[in-house]
């Protein structure tokens, strides 16, 4: 199962390497190993809009512009 990029109201998607893989490895279970979504993530050309996506509309769940769920709540307590 690929991402339908056409159901996603943002341009940048189209680039994503996101979209070429299977999607479940983006929204793991606890517990699980998110190296391959992070992977995939660090060689994409538009993993900084996708983490500013994430951040901006507080994305809970999944590996969004190479970070956790967890990774993006640090990022955040950082910031402030």
């Amino acid at each position: 199962m690929k991402l339908d990029i056409g159901l996603l109201p943002f341009e940048w998607v189209k680039e994503a390497l996101c979209a070429e893989v299977d999607p479940v490895i983006f929204f793991p279970e606890a517990g699980e190993n998110t190296s391959a979504a992070k992977k995939v993530c660090m060689a994409c050309n538009v993993r900084i809009k996708c983490l500013n996506y994430s951040l901006k509309n507080d994305e809970r769940f999944g590996i969004w512009g190479g970070l956790s769920e967890l990774d993006r709540r640090i990022l955040r307590r950082q910031a402030s």
